[in-house]
């Protein structure tokens, strides 16, 4: 027996409750027959305008708060790449027939995210159930007064419910503005590196809470050498910057007494096991010895280093790979291993906020990576970092924080 056809436009458009797609910029792209028979709007109403001016909040409500609360909640969506549910609300719809005259509704929304191939939000589905026929349902003699009862103390738990959320983002957001600070102190511009040029770049994810996890150090080594170092602490907000705080520092010591990249992050790995939140932190270190055009490595559990030759090819240093800080029950050595360089390489450390995203396997970050190196592969390393940054994130920035340090050989 074959596969039956199956016509999902005529699916969607019968699915029951109302569902309507929008854009990221929340045009309405389609809706579903109930949504269009129970929001009282037809399809030329809807289709190609932008959801609040269909919808604008009751100008005679000074309380109302539904257009704001579902804007932020669609831009969550938007920004983080997953479901938002929100909490009863009531939003006001005017009579298309009576200019003026708005009927009260009550709502209970879901917003969900639809990817594109390119990873990023291409639809957003806003799905809402109609609750209104409920609260003004009559049961006997005293079904309405029941029911006006019932519609206020709804009304009064979601009001609850809304500044509760109001709080909590107002409280997020703070925690947000002083983990930013604490990074932006942590994560200074590089000094010197001689004639060799440096671009470094952090930025922060798109939510609340992810934010501050990823650090990157260059630490000056005996004879003019230098050591690269990015980490990244599994956890978000102002905690995992205080612990980002402490592994960068120790690092950045570490690095200047070992003999190499892995005995550095043995040191570190020792230190990680009495770190609060310092457990599963991912690092990468580099030893560049610019006599012997040597690069030293060891990597603890992190996306490997990309190094960009002067034909444009791209080496990934993937030999010396193990588990990150403190995974192990038992402290084993680390591995290191070594590559040469000519000079006008350009190597490149970064954090996985820069190359990972849900709908692709690693092998497929890393070959975008590799081709937007070699495709600005004679950009300085300034121009080249802006190029990694505009090629790899979205637009909408991603829900993981990223760290990169480009470095001209």
């Amino acid at each position: 027996m074959g596969k039956p056809l199956i016509d999902y436009r005529a699916v969607f458009r019968a699915l029951p409750g109302m569902v309507a797609l929008l854009t990221p910029d929340l045009i309405y792209a389609d809706a579903n027959d109930d949504f269009l028979r129970l929001a009282g709007r037809t399809r030329e109403q809807l289709l190609g305008r932008y959801i609040f001016d269909v919808f604008p909040e009751n100008p005679n409500d000074p309380a109302a708060a539904g257009m704001r609360e579902t804007r932020e909640s669609m831009l969550r969506v938007v920004g983080s790449g997953e479901r938002d549910t929100m909490a009863l609300l009531r939003y006001d719809i005017e009579d298309p027939q009576r200019p003026g005259v708005w009927r009260e509704h009550y709502w209970s929304p879901v917003n969900a995210p639809v990817h594109g191939p390119d990873g990023q939000v291409a639809l957003v589905v806003h799905r809402v159930e109609e609750v209104t026929e409920l609260l003004h349902a009559r049961g006997g003699a005293n079904g309405g007064a029941r029911a006006q009862v019932l519609e206020a103390e709804l009304y009064t738990r979601a009001r609850e419910l809304q500044e509760v959320n109001e709080r909590l983002r107002q409280a997020h957001a703070q925690e947000r503005e002083v983990a930013l600070a604490l990074q932006a102190a942590m994560l200074p511009a590089p000094g010197p590196t001689g004639p060799h040029a440096t671009a470094v770049r952090y930025r922060p994810a798109v939510g609340a809470l992810n934010v501050c996890g990823d650090w990157y150090d260059l630490v000056d080594l005996p004879g003019d050498n230098l050591a690269i170092a990015v980490g990244d602490v599994v956890g978000h907000g102002l905690a995992a910057a205080c612990t980002m705080g402490q592994l960068r520092s120790a690092l950045s010591a570490a690095c200047r007494v070992a003999d190499g990249p892995a005995q550095a992050l043995e040191a570190l790995g020792l230190y990680a096991r009495f770190v609060e939140g310092a457990e599963a932190t991912t690092v990468v270190t580099t030893f560049i010895d610019w006599d012997s055009h040597t690069i030293s490595y060891s990597c603890a559990g992190h996306p490997p280093p990309a190094l960009v030759h002067g034909d444009g090819t791209v080496s990934f240093l993937d030999e010396a790979t193990d588990p990150p800080l403190a995974a192990r029950p038992e402290h084993l050595s680390r591995p290191q291993a070594h590559v040469g360089f000519t000079e006008g390489s350009t190597l490149v450390l970064y954090t996985d906020g820069l190359v990972e995203r849900r709908d692709e396997d690693i092998y497929s970050s890393l070959d975008r990576l590799a081709a937007s190196l070699t495709h600005h592969r004679h950009s300085d390393p300034e121009a080249l970092a802006d190029a990694l940054l505009a090629d790899l994130l979205p637009t909408a920035g991603t829900t993981d924080d990223a760290a990169l340090i480009v470095l001209r050989l």
